[in-house]
């Protein structure tokens, strides 16, 4: 038997799902004039609200940013006493109000048109005086909100916030956003991590292990220990790589029945074929390849197929789980 509290819990569920849903079902020649105005702007979006709007403007101006699109949020009474400066001549204005009639967003129109930005509404009423003022109005209205006495800011806002994704998501598709773009945004977060190449993460310079393809075991033993990648590279005199030797293959050199393994060279020894990745690729992509071919290391190759890197899968922990 649901409780008082699960049941008013559904009931607030149910009415801000139907009035997002509701928003998709109205979708019109409007909407699409919006993304172009904010996507092709030549300066910056601009998002303003007041109250509960306020807070939603500052989600949609976080996510516009985040997806591509130079934003922030301004609030109208900073604006009016003396924030205006902010808002520049070819920006775009988004602005926010479930009734359209805010005092404070109606004032701040005729100085918006003044700064030469355009203006693009997102508003729960088509004839208010924000929608009949704006370039373009995106209609976000709701039947009722989901407090009880239906007064409290609820399914207006959700609805505020969904369109506002709606927006931002096809404007970020308009600009051709990549997942790469998306990681030059987040490079401290989670989701950047995902997005890392090899060249992020690679050792290059003397930290990657190279030698002759003459040189004798012992030097072999030398590079690898001194490296520590348990791996090294075999080159030849213009520094182009012509295999590996890793540890794996000392110890079958070693258990091979021959008199003096210590007397071979390391062209002699070498994997002839050994298993590279670009310095563009994703690290999430050198960790499958490694986990296919259970190998330890990778070295990166220049345009010359001489080894500019070498990544390690101790460099790379933690990324697979993000």
């Amino acid at each position: 038997m649901p409780t008082p509290s699960r049941r008013e819990a559904r009931r607030v569920l149910e009415i801000e799902a139907a009035a997002v849903l509701s928003l998709s079902e109205s979708l019109d020649e409007s909407f699409d004039r919006a993304v172009e105005t904010l996507g092709r702007t030549p300066g910056r979006v601009i998002v303003t609200g007041v109250g509960k709007s306020g807070i939603i403007a500052q989600k949609i101006a976080a996510t516009l940013a985040s997806t591509g699109t130079a934003a922030f949020f301004l609030h109208p009474t900073d604006a009016l006493h003396g924030d205006l400066g902010m808002i520049l001549a070819g920006d775009v204005v988004l602005a926010l109000s479930n009734s359209g009639e805010t005092e404070e967003i109606v004032n701040l129109i005729p100085h918006v048109r003044r700064r030469g930005a355009s203006l693009v509404a997102i508003s729960g009423r088509r004839d208010s005086t924000l929608a009949k003022n704006a370039d373009v109005t995106v209609a976000a209205g709701i039947r009722e909100e989901a407090c009880p006495l239906n007064l409290a800011p609820t399914a207006s806002t959700t609805a505020q916030l969904a369109m506002g994704d709606a927006l931002a998501m096809a404007v970020s598709i308009l600009k051709g956003f990549r997942a790469e773009d998306f990681a030059l945004l987040h490079p401290g977060g989670k989701l950047g991590k995902r997005f890392l190449t090899v060249s992020d993460l690679m050792h290059s310079g003397e930290a990657v292990p190279r030698i002759g393809r003459t040189a004798p075991l012992k030097d072999v033993v030398y590079e690898m220990s001194k490296k520590r990648f348990g791996i090294t590279s075999v080159v030849d005199d213009s520094g182009r790589m012509l295999g590996v030797i890793s540890d794996g293959d000392l110890r079958r050199l070693l258990e091979q029945d021959v008199e003096s393994p210590w007397k071979a060279v390391a062209h002699e020894i070498m994997n002839a074929r050994p298993k590279t990745i670009p310095r563009t690729a994703l690290a999430t992509a050198a960790i499958r390849q490694m986990e296919e071919k259970k190998i330890t290391s990778l070295f990166v190759l220049d345009e010359r197929d001489r080894p500019e890197g070498i990544l390690h899968l101790h460099d790379l922990w933690g990324i697979e789980s993000i």
